[in-house]
């Protein structure tokens, strides 16, 4: 489905400027980038899928316990979820209040948008910190779960690292992005 909006005469509307410069760079870096983690996020919850089908198989049938497997797909799915999460916010994919959008005028609407976005990023970055600061712990003291598979905490803390960091680093690109479309535009648009 084309997002491009059609005309009455079924021309279609100029697809938005392409942002150049810095901007545009840092916004074709975090697509790639995107791309690849969805890949491996696809991979990762197959894995995670056949993980815990051959636990319960095998417990079942076998009568032999597993106790990797569910650490081991915890481990997958937080690194999904807090992989795609800059993926998700390029798509502008996350719970929004729609309701709020309808009653506002456009000017309102676009102070609204700027606001969530500030909120939103410095909620973010002060989540990516403070991940770093547990990795980086997790890291120097060699911690590991508690169960006899002793996974390095390492890996969760990791994944959850770069997935916030790479979070909050789109959202300060979206802010810079509509600063940039601002200043550009002019004082009368």
């Amino acid at each position: 489905m084309s997002q491009a909006a059609e005309l009455d005469d079924g021309a279609k509307l100029p697809e938005p400027m392409t942002p150049t410069g810095f901007i545009g760079g840092l916004l074709t870096l975090l697509r790639w980038i995107d791309e690849a983690i969805v890949l491996l996020s696809m991979i990762a919850l197959l894995v995670a899928s056949v993980v815990l089908t051959y636990s319960a198989v095998v417990r079942y049938f076998f009568k032999v316990p597993t106790d990797w497997q569910d650490e081991m797909a915890v481990f997958l799915l937080i690194g999904v979820t807090f992989m795609c999460g800059g993926y998700v916010q390029s798509l502008r994919g996350h719970v929004g209040i729609q309701f709020l959008a309808d009653y506002l005028s456009p000017k309102l609407n676009q102070l609204r948008l700027l606001v969530v976005d500030i909120i939103s990023f410095s909620f973010c970055g002060f989540f990516a910190w403070k991940s770093w600061t547990l990795l980086l712990e997790a890291i120097h003291e060699g911690q590991t779960t508690s169960t006899t598979w002793s996974a390095p905490l390492w890996v969760p803390y990791g994944l959850m690292t770069v997935g916030m960091t790479l979070l909050a680093v789109r959202l300060a690109s979206q802010l810079l992005l509509r600063f940039s479309l601002k200043s550009s535009s002019g004082p009368h648009s």
